[in-house]
C-alpha cells in the first residue's frame, strides 16, 4: 500500500510516515496543497491522508481535485476540526472516512487498511491477452512484460479492444466509448489512434484490421493497414 499524506506539520508528518513504514505501508509527505497535486500528478497512490488546513490549495481543494479526477483514490481527512458539521462537510467533499487529531497511529492503520480492503474489492480486473497486460486501475499496459507509455485515448482505445477478448469491434463503437459526445461520426480519428497504437505497442502488430468491419486483438501476423 502507498500512502500519500497531507499535512503541513513536519514533526507530524514524519511521525505519521515513518509509523506506516514500520506497519509496512509506504508513504510519501506534501507539506501544502500544491505539493500534493504534483505528487498526485506523477505517483499512484492507494489512499490519501488529508489535513484540511495547509497552505496553497487547501486539503479540501486537494480533496476535490481527487473526486474530479476520476482517479478513485478514497480520502481520510486527519485534521483537528472535530465539529460533527465539519464532519459533515468533509463527507460531502468525497472523504470515504475522517480521524481527528490527536489520534492513536494504531487507529489510523486500522481504517488505511480497510480502505484499502474496500477498494481492492472495487478495483476493474487487469486483463491479459496476446501478450498484453492492462491495468485500468493503475492506467498501464505492459506488452511482454516491457511497459508501454500511451496516450489517454490511446490508452482508451486500447481497454476497449482487449475488453472484447479478441472480438470486432467497429469503428463506430470504437468512437462512441473512447471519445465524448462531441466526437465527429465522420472523423479519420479512430484510424489515425488505432495507427498510432499499434507503432507504440512495436512488432509483431497485435492489432488486426477487419476490412469493412473494424479492428481486434490478435496474436498472427496478418493485421491489415
Amino acid at each position: 500500500m502507498r500512502v500519500l499524506i497531507v499535512e503541513d506539520e513536519p514533526y507530524l508528518a514524519e511521525a505519521v510516515r515513518d509509523g506506516l513504514r514500520l506497519e509496512a505501508i509506504a508513504a510519501d509527505i506534501a507539506g501544502d496543497g500544491d505539493t500534493a497535486l504534483e505528487l498526485l500528478s506523477v505517483h499512484s497512490y492507494d489512499i490519501a491522508v488529508l489535513d484540511r488546513d495547509v497552505p496553497g490549495p487547501s486539503g479540501d481543494e486537494v480533496a476535490r481535485h481527487i473526486v474530479a479526477s476520476g482517479s478513485g483514490i478514497p480520502i481520510l481527512m486527519l485534521t483537528a476540526a472535530d465539529r460533527i458539521d465539519d464532519k459533515a462537510s468533509g463527507f460531502e467533499l468525497g472523504a470515504d472516512d475522517y480521524l481527528t487529531k490527536p489520534f492513536d497511529l494504531r487507529e489510523l492503520v486500522l481504517r488505511l487498511r480497510a480502505l484499502d480492503r474496500r477498494r481492492a474489492h472495487a478495483r476493474p480486473p487487469v486483463r491479459e491477452i496476446a501478450g498484453l497486460r492492462l491495468d485500468p486501475f493503475r492506467r498501464e499496459v505492459f506488452r511482454d512484460g516491457r511497459h508501454v507509455a500511451l496516450t489517454r485515448k490511446q490508452f482508451a482505445v486500447l481497454e476497449v479492444l482487449v475488453s472484447a477478448e479478441g472480438g470486432v469491434v467497429s469503428a463506430e463503437e470504437l468512437l462512441e466509448r473512447a471519445w465524448d459526445e462531441n466526437a465527429d461520426p465522420f472523423t479519420n480519428a479512430v484510424r489515425i489512434t488505432v495507427s498510432a497504437l499499434r507503432k507504440r505497442l512495436g512488432e509483431p502488430w497485435v492489432i488486426a484490421t477487419v476490412p469493412g468491419v473494424g479492428y481486434r486483438i490478435d496474436t498472427g501476423g496478418d493485421t491489415g493497414a
